[in-house]
């Protein structure tokens, strides 16, 4: 049975990659991100690779606008049974600089995002005793960053959520995972004012998508709540 997944954050880096693969596995795909030109753009392209695809443009950590793009894709595609909550911004930067809407945003689109988002599919996962929440943390959520105040409080967070939920819906046949990345070759982060770390021996954005994907195969008597990815050679 095809079965419906929705991508959140999808439109770049680590989102778009996990968006082709799921694609690539049969899925029907679901994608959202802020802006409406690259929306359509991903649209295009999983249409054109063959996969039955729809997007809306939406800011997910508005309560409405996630009514409506959740909306949107379960009316093309059908009721969504894998949630990939991938949405997320970092200020990386000294805590002295960090500026309060910096912290705000930050919290709304890592953390509250993930409750609108969750808030609107889980219901309908539970009524019918199948599906998947697919939380993409970060290795931030466990160590310590410099110019991470924000962010890895958020990811802290992310974790959190992701254990507390799984507590509360396994028995209803839906599963919680967080996946918990290291370092990923992407854009992310394009304003920090802290170090970058080496861009050699780092992981590409199509390898935390095949882990999701990975994850999604296992049986269904089996499940990993939460994966540590890092690279395999960070030194290379």
């Amino acid at each position: 049975m095809t079965r419906t997944a929705f991508v959140t954050g999808a439109t770049e880096g680590i989102g778009r990659a996990i968006a082709l693969a799921l694609g690539r596995e049969g899925y029907r795909v679901g994608v959202c991100a802020r802006t409406a030109p690259n929306v359509s753009g991903l649209v295009q392209d999983l249409v054109r690779a063959g996969v039955n695809a729809a997007g809306h443009p939406a800011d997910v950590s508005d309560p409405a606008e996630v009514r409506v793009a959740v909306r949107h894709v379960t009316d093309a595609l059908g009721p969504i049974d894998i949630l990939i909550n991938n949405a997320a911004v970092g200020f990386l930067k000294p805590f002295a600089e960090l500026t309060l809407e910096e912290w705000d945003r930050t919290m709304a689109v890592n953390l509250r995002s993930m409750y609108l988002v969750t808030r609107e599919v889980l219901p309908g996962m539970r009524e019918r005793g199948a599906g998947a929440v697919v939380n993409i943390a970060s290795l931030a959520g466990k160590n310590a960053v410099v110019g991470g105040t924000a962010y890895a409080a958020s990811k802290h967070a992310v974790l959190g959520f992701s254990k507390s939920l799984l507590l509360e819906v396994r028995q209803d046949g839906v599963r919680v995972v967080a996946i918990c990345p290291g370092s990923v070759h992407t854009g992310f982060g394009a304003g920090r004012t802290v170090p970058r770390v080496s861009r050699t021996g780092v992981l590409e954005p199509e390898d935390v998508a095949q882990v999701v994907v990975d994850t999604l195969r296992l049986p269904a008597r089996a499940l990993a709540s939460e994966i540590d990815l890092r690279p395999a050679n960070p030194g290379k």
